[in-house]
C-alpha cells in the first residue's frame, strides 16, 4: 500500500538536486498543501530520529529536496577524492559528452537523452569541477543548467569546444541509445586526437 508520506519520499528521491516545490507535491499526491506540508515534517522527524538513515530534508527557495546529513559530509567528500574513484565511469563519461555537445543542459534533458537517472554522474563531474551551473532554464521549477568548464577543456587538452568533432546530421531512424553511443564516439575521437584515451581516464592513468 502506497502511503502518502511514501509517496512525497518517492517524489522528493526522483527530483534530485534539482528539488520539488510543496505545490508540486500537493498536485502529483492530490493531497492539499497544509497536508502535504504535515507530511514533510514528519518525514524529517522519522529521518532525524533515525540514527541508522543518513538522509534530510532540505529547504531551499520554495523547493524541497533530499539530501545526506551534514555529518556525512568528510565521508563523501573521502569518496569523491578517493584515488579508486577518481576516475570516470562510463556513465559519468556518457552525461559528460552529452553536456559538452548540447550545453546549457539540464538533468532532466541529461536523462531524456541517456533514458536513466544521471545525479550521481553529475555530483562526480562536479566535483571534479568539470562541469559547472549555467544559470537557471526559464521554465517551471527553474531547473539548473549545466555546462563544461575551463578545467574540462584543459583536461582533455582542448583549445575551445570548436575542437570538439562536429555532430553529423540527425537520423530519424536511430534509436535513443545509439545517438547516445554516437555523442560518445565523437567525444572519444577528439580524446584520441589530443593523445588522450578514453579508456586511459576510465582506468583512472
Amino acid at each position: 500500500m502506497q502511503t502518502n508520506q511514501a509517496k512525497i519520499e518517492a517524489l522528493l528521491f526522483a527530483a534530485g538536486d534539482e528539488g520539488i516545490s510543496l505545490g508540486q507535491l500537493a498536485e502529483f499526491t492530490g493531497l492539499l498543501k497544509p497536508a502535504v506540508s504535515a507530511q514533510i515534517k514528519q518525514l524529517q522527524k522519522k529521518y532525524m530520529d533515525d540514527s541508522n538513515c543518513c538522509l534530510q530534508v532540505l529547504s531551499t527557495e520554495e523547493r524541497l529536496r533530499l539530501a545526506t546529513k551534514k555529518e556525512f559530509a568528510s565521508l563523501l567528500k573521502g569518496y569523491f577524492e578517493a584515488p579508486n574513484v577518481s576516475s570516470l565511469s562510463h556513465a559519468a563519461l556518457e552525461v559528460l559528452a552529452i553536456i559538452a555537445y548540447k550545453q546549457p543542459v539540464t538533468r532532466v534533458q541529461i536523462e531524456e537523452i541517456r533514458g536513466v537517472r544521471s545525479n550521481g554522474s553529475l555530483q562526480k563531474l562536479l566535483a571534479f569541477e568539470l562541469i559547472g551551473e549555467a544559470g537557471r532554464l526559464e521554465a517551471p521549477g527553474r531547473p539548473i543548467l549545466y555546462e563544461t568548464t575551463e578545467i574540462f577543456l584543459d583536461h582533455f587538452g582542448l583549445q575551445s569546444l570548436k575542437d570538439l568533432p562536429p555532430l553529423p546530421e540527425p537520423d530519424s531512424k536511430k534509436n535513443e541509445t545509439e545517438k547516445n553511443e554516437n555523442l560518445l564516439e565523437l567525444f572519444n575521437e577528439t580524446l584520441q586526437e589530443d593523445g588522450s584515451n578514453l579508456e586511459e581516464l576510465k582506468d583512472g592513468k
